[in-house]
């Protein structure tokens, strides 16, 4: 099972439509769930930071294998990123991924993850960079499974 973690709820109708039509293609490889935090509003950063992550441990299990998107991560190309979740995926049935908030991730949370991923130097905005990590998760799946892909 594949949980993501969430700062944050998608607001977009067109942004809802994609992310229902990627939950779609990955049930086919595993089951997906999503699950939101409601973003803190406090003009002190730590703090917010802090109750989030209260937050987020209250979903993550023992034996989560934990994934967080992190800007100061390790960026992968999609061949590499692909062998990195399919030696992942082999090896642990609970993977949890936490996708932070506009102010980031809390260091606990950070120093508990077994993996910190970054996609990209690049800021995206919050709600469509989701989209595109189930587009990258199903892009994996497609490739472990020597599927092709329609670009």
């Amino acid at each position: 099972m594949i949980k993501v973690i969430v700062v944050g709820t998608l607001k977009e109708d067109y942004l809802k439509l994609a992310q229902r039509e990627y939950l779609k293609r990955l049930s086919k490889y595993n089951k997906v769930e999503i699950i939101e935090i409601k973003e803190k509003s406090i003009f002190n950063k730590e703090e917010e930071l802090k109750k989030e992550a209260i937050e987020i441990n209250n979903h993550i299990n023992k034996n989560d294998y934990i994934i967080c998107l992190d800007l100061d991560g390790i960026e992968y190309n999609t061949n590499d990123l692909t062998n990195k979740l399919k030696n992942i995926f082999d090896y642990n049935s609970n993977i949890c991924f936490i996708i932070g908030g506009s102010v980031g991730l809390d260091e606990s949370i950070k120093n508990i993850s077994k993996l910190r991923l970054s996609f990209s130097k690049l800021t995206f905005p919050h709600n469509l960079f989701r989209i595109i990590f189930l587009e990258q998760i199903y892009r994996t799946y497609k490739i472990i499974n020597n599927e092709t892909y329609d670009k």
